[in-house]
């Protein structure tokens, strides 16, 4: 057994027991947070005030259920909006960092959207446990009221890059009468509308990437022949004619061919120039080039935005058809016809997503002049 005299030398080396050296260690003249007061949660408990509460008794029951799950799409929308806003103030510097923390900030912020999106979509699964008759119960009272009128679902839209003339039915978002938005939020959403959108911003981006410059080229050695396109390079010229060698008897060569020219060398596509088009193909081809990742993570990432904003409609369509068939919508729309459309048209990075058809196989693509490939390094040594 251990010395009993050495044991209390212990204690007393250690400062156990004594009060004195147990103060907390984050103890301050400053009052402390609480959970409760930081979050407001009294507050935000007092929000939710169904219609159907009458004399202390809720009629409808899933009236609550519908109110929270709204509620907490408007919480998400607006952490959305802080992470595009973010992005948007990274993208407007007059050039962006590709291989360090600007582009990484970026990507990262837009991954966070996918997820949140994703929640939101998984959501609607709790949503769905209110039968038709359960809604019944108090749709009559929503009448005016819709989830069309979500000003900040409308700003997120903007700000991705959804202009109006682009959106389906249009004419809908352009009153203030019955089932449209109040002056002040219309207000809003035409502010968000006419600033810089994170599309407009991404399209700057890629058209100014540098890497089409002559000095890289010039002692390119790849197969050269006559440009289909006058002041189309000589990359580009190979690569067209690898391209049209990819393609299968069963495409339709000479109409994906047209495409080709005029997507990446004379109109573009959307707000897409041809440059930033061409820019962010050859991005897609190249993705594995170590300066490249990060651009590509972000170009992928805006079209996953993209896919959830579509799975977030469609599953929207898909409980309206549950809820209430073919009815007139709350808001006066025509329901289902409208959110079909919705689904159809209200997509944003479309164009970026087309630059898929243009892809060939990753054994094909032409080897990258030294002097550019080095330049793709994050050391040029």
């Amino acid at each position: 057994m251990r010395d009993a005299r050495y044991e209390m030398s212990l204690v007393t080396r250690l400062g156990i027991g004594d009060t004195s050296s147990m103060d907390c260690p984050f103890k301050t003249d400053k009052e402390p947070a609480y959970y409760g007061s930081y979050l407001a949660v009294d507050k935000l408990l007092a929000l939710q005030a169904p219609l159907s509460l009458i004399e202390g008794k809720l009629k409808a029951h899933d009236e609550m259920l519908f109110i929270i799950v709204h509620q907490t799409y408007e919480l998400w929308f607006k952490q959305i909006l802080h992470e595009l806003n973010a992005c948007c103030e990274v993208l407007r510097k007059p050039s962006a960092d590709d291989d360090g923390p600007d582009m990484n900030v970026v990507v990262h912020r837009l991954k966070r959207i996918v997820e949140i999106w994703k929640l939101l979509n998984q959501q609607v699964d709790v949503l769905e446990t209110m039968t038709p008759l359960d809604f019944l119960d108090f749709r009559s009272s929503l009448e005016g009221a819709s989830g069309f009128q979500s000003t900040q679902f409308r700003q997120i839209e903007a700000t991705l890059g959804l202009r109006m003339e682009h959106r389906f039915r249009p004419d809908y978002y352009k009153h203030t009468e019955i089932g449209g938005f109040s002056a002040a939020d219309y207000q809003t959403i035409v502010e968000a509308e006419q600033g810089t959108s994170l599309l407009r911003l991404v399209e700057r981006w890629l058209s100014r990437i540098p890497f089409f410059d002559d000095s890289f080229w010039r002692a390119w050695d790849e197969e050269q022949s006559a440009s289909a396109n006058p002041g189309t390079t000589k990359f580009w010229t190979h690569y067209r004619k690898l391209y049209e060698a990819s393609l299968s008897e069963r495409d339709e060569k000479a109409d994906l061919l047209s495409k080709f020219d005029d997507t990446f060398f004379q109109t573009g596509a959307g707000d897409f120039s041809p440059a930033s088009l061409r820019a962010a193909l050859f991005i897609m081809l190249y993705r594995d080039e170590p300066l490249f990742r990060l651009p590509f993570a972000l170009l992928n990432t805006l079209i996953e935005i993209d896919e959830q904003l579509g799975n977030f409609r469609y599953r929207h369509l898909q409980m309206v058809r549950r809820m209430i068939g073919t009815r007139i919508g709350t808001g006066g729309s025509s329901g289902e016809q409208y959110l079909q459309g919705a689904v159809n048209k209200n997509y944003i990075y479309k164009e970026l997503a087309g630059i898929i058809t243009y892809l060939i196989e990753r054994r094909n693509l032409p080897q990258l002049p030294e002097r550019l490939h080095q330049a793709l390094r994050f050391s040029s040594k």
